[in-house]
Formats: structure tokens, C-alpha cells, sequence
């Protein structure tokens, strides 16, 4: 046994696995949640140890603060580290009960007039955040924000009066999209993979499939970079690939690309594990509002890349990959 104290150990070589390389970085870098959470999905960690490492961010009023997002500092509670917060219990099958009842009677107060969500509450003032989170007195509804938290609560089957007019502003927020950017499509994506009806949420899947090839919204062939367009408002090199958006083989954005472009994704996607054992995360992206991928501040770099690092793995191996 190595001794108390002793030094940490040496960089994990390239040539060993890409799951044992991202363990040593995940030790090495990472918050107690994302350790947790990486030995719940790869070491067979319990599942009560990610639990209690999130109710370190959860707050009186059933929202969640203390930078779960790390976008956003400070102790308030905002609708963005809720969603961050349901992601996380829905990767260890406890999204449900009266934890999850308690954020739903967060969400009601914290809602816009239409029942929806907006990226920041005007209680942020006075804590640092990403410059693409401004704070606004009446800040407007996002489908960013909104789409992925209904779409966890309809996955696990989580019925609250919230939940009714939220969805109604999903679905008219999808079906009425006509441009669009990355990030507002993978939270379309996110509300249509969950929501109960299925014919529906296939017919405006198929069509913005159709927007995403028209507009070149993903990077079909990620040895030519050059040749695809960077979404306005994004930065120099911000592009997304056909993984980006088919998380999953059962995603229904996994039908808009052809086996080849999605076997060229996993590999762009696998080759991104840098020297560290980590994945990068993206440029950092204001114009069309938050994203989950960026670096404003050298903190926060550290925060998200293993939580990059846990998504990459989660989706190669989702899609038969092998990782180690």
C-alpha cells in the first residue's frame, strides 16, 4: 500500500486504456460529485455516494446553487444548475421522489409567464458568471434551459402540474424553429427523445434533421473542418459532430447521419482524449446563450473537463465502443 502522503503517481502512460487514463485525470482533477459519479458508471460506485455528494449544492427552496453549474458561482439557486442537478439523478436512476417533487415546486416559482424556464434568475446579481449569462429584470424563456429538464422529467415518468404548460412551450418552441444553432438543437433533442408522443416528436425530430444537413449545423467529416462553417455568435473552431447530437443508438437524432458520418464522429470523438487523460472542452460560446462546454475563467476549465471527460466516455461507450 502506498503511504500517507506519498506523491501522487505518475501520468498515466497513452498507450494504456482510455477508461484508465480518464480515471487517473478524474483523481486528479476532479470535483467529489464527478469522482463519484465516474465510479458509479465505471467502477460500480454506489449510487447513494452521488446522491450525497449533490445535496452538497441543493438548498432550501428544493433548486440547487454553489456553482453545480460551474458557469454560474455563488449560493443561489438557478433553473441551469437544476437542470444540471436532474441530469445527474437521472444517470443514477433516482430521478424521482420527494427530492425530485421539492425542484419540481422550485421550478413553478422560479417560471416565466408562459410556464417555462429562463437561463438566469435576476438573483445571480452580485456573483461571477460567464459572460454569455447576463442578468436580465425579466428575463425571457429558453428553450435551452427548459427542453432537457422536461425532457428528464417525461423520461422518468415524473408528473407534476409544472410539467403541462413547460411541455406546451417545448413543442411550440421545436416546431417552430427554422434556424437554429448547436446548442438550441441538442435541447430539442434532448425534450423529443423523452416526451411521451412518440409520433409527433419523430415527425419534428425528422424535420429539424433536415435543418441541421441544410444549415451544416454538424461536422460530417471531421477531417475537414475547414470546409464547415462555425455557427454565428460561436467561436473559431466551436463545431459540433453527429455524437454531439445522437448521444445515444437510441436517440432519434441518430437517424440524420449515415453509419459512416457517425462512425467518423466516434472516432473524432475518441481521438479528442488529450495527454492528461481528459477531453477538452469547447471554446467558449455566448451569442445564443449557455452552453455547457467552455472556459471563462482557469477554475472553471478544471470543474468542466472532467465532467466532458464522464459524457465522452458515456457516449463512446453507449455507442459500442470500447473504453477499457
Amino acid at each position: 500500500m502506498p503511504e500517507t502522503g506519498a506523491s501522487p503517481l505518475p501520468v498515466t502512460p497513452s498507450a494504456r486504456s482510455p477508461l484508465l487514463r480518464a480515471e487517473h485525470f478524474v483523481w486528479l482533477t476532479a470535483r467529489v460529485l464527478e469522482q463519484r459519479l465516474f465510479a458509479h458508471h465505471f467502477l460500480n460506485g454506489s449510487a447513494d455516494h452521488v446522491e450525497s455528494a449533490l445535496d452538497a449544492y441543493r438548498n432550501e427552496d428544493g433548486g440547487y446553487g454553489h456553482a453545480l453549474e460551474p458557469d454560474l458561482r455563488g449560493p443561489v439557486s438557478q433553473p441551469l444548475h437544476a437542470g444540471h442537478a436532474l441530469r445527474v439523478l437521472d444517470a443514477i436512476g433516482r430521478c424521482g421522489g420527494q427530492r425530485v417533487e421539492r425542484l419540481c415546486r422550485y421550478l413553478t416559482a422560479v417560471s416565466t409567464a408562459d410556464g417555462a424556464l429562463p437561463a438566469v434568475r435576476p438573483g445571480r446579481r452580485g456573483h461571477p458568471a460567464a459572460p454569455c449569462l447576463p442578468v436580465a429584470d425579466d428575463p425571457p424563456s429558453a428553450l435551452l434551459t427548459t427542453g432537457p429538464v422536461v425532457g428528464l422529467l417525461h423520461r422518468n415518468a415524473v408528473w407534476h402540474a409544472w410539467l403541462f404548460r413547460a411541455t406546451d412551450f417545448c413543442w411550440q418552441a421545436v416546431e417552430s424553429l427554422d434556424t437554429s444553432h448547436p446548442y438550441e438543437i441538442q435541447a430539442a433533442v434532448a425534450f423529443l427523445d423523452c416526451v411521451p408522443d412518440r409520433p409527433r416528436a419523430e415527425t419534428a425530430a425528422a424535420r429539424l434533421g433536415r435543418l441541421v444537413r441544410e444549415q451544416r449545423l454538424a461536422a460530417l467529416e471531421p477531417g475537414r473542418l475547414d470546409t464547415y462553417p462555425v455557427a454565428p455568435g460561436y467561436e473559431p473552431g466551436e463545431r459540433h459532430f453527429p455524437h454531439d447530437y445522437a448521444k445515444t443508438p437510441g436517440s432519434l437524432a441518430r437517424a440524420w447521419f449515415t453509419d459512416a458520418e457517425m462512425e467518423r464522429s466516434l472516432d473524432h470523438l475518441a481521438d479528442a482524449q488529450q495527454e492528461d487523460g481528459g477531453w477538452p472542452i469547447l471554446p467558449h460560446s455566448c451569442a445564443h446563450g449557455w452552453s455547457p462546454r467552455r472556459a471563462w475563467a482557469p477554475g472553471i476549465a478544471l470543474e468542466a473537463r472532467p465532467m466532458v471527460t464522464i459524457e465522452a466516455l458515456r457516449t463512446l461507450r453507449a455507442h459500442g465502443r470500447s473504453v477499457g
